[in-house]
This record gives structure tokens, C-alpha cells and sequence, in this order.
């Protein structure tokens, strides 16, 4: 199948992605878009009959370690770590002041 695309068609994309491209640059899109689209094409030929859609070719696991609950640091020797800390939780600056 013949390649369809033009320059002209690669000028008027160009322009209306506001790319601005040299004369060679045309040349060398031309060609290269050209390629990409004849492939596109190959593709559509395929007999996919029977072959179910995929997200992947290759079956996905998580590698992930399991989620085990394990015991954490009490809440004293976290605080105590704090460089403030008040009512059992830490103390921040506040962020938005209240309104006058």
C-alpha cells in the first residue's frame, strides 16, 4: 500500500501544533511519519481473530511484601522525639490565621 501522506500534510500538522520546521525537517518528518503510518497499517492486517483484548502481554504480580501487622513504637517515645508535642499529639505552627 502506497504511503499517502505528504509534505503538505506534515506542514499543515506542524502548523497547527505551532511547530515551526525547517525545510529538511519537513523532509525527514515526511519520511519518517510516513514509515510510522505504514506500520500502523501492517498492523491492521493481523488476523486477531480469537485473541482476547490485553492491558499486557505478560501476566502482572505484585512484588510487594505482604501487609503484616507488627507492633509499632508507643506513643510516649514518639512524642519524646518530637521537637513539640502537646495533648499526645505533635504541635505544628499554624498555617492559615484566623480571621480578625
Amino acid at each position: 500500500m502506497a504511503n499517502d501522506l505528504t509534505r503538505d500534510d506534515v506542514a499543515k500538522v506542524a502548523r497547527l501544533a505551532r511547530l515551526r520546521l525547517t525545510e529538511a525537517e519537513l523532509d525527514r518528518f515526511t519520511e519518517q511519519l510516513g514509515k510510522v503510518l505504514e506500520h500502523a497499517r501492517d498492523l491492521n492486517l493481523i488476523d486477531l481473530e480469537g485473541v482476547a483484548p490485553t492491558a499486557h502481554p505478560f501476566a502482572l504480580t505484585n512484588v510487594v511484601r505482604g501487609d503484616i501487622v507488627e507492633p509499632s513504637l508507643p506513643r510516649e517515645v514518639v512524642l519524646a522525639m518530637a521537637p513539640d508535642a502537646e495533648d499526645g499529639r505533635f504541635a505544628v505552627p499554624r498555617i492559615i490565621a484566623e480571621a480578625p
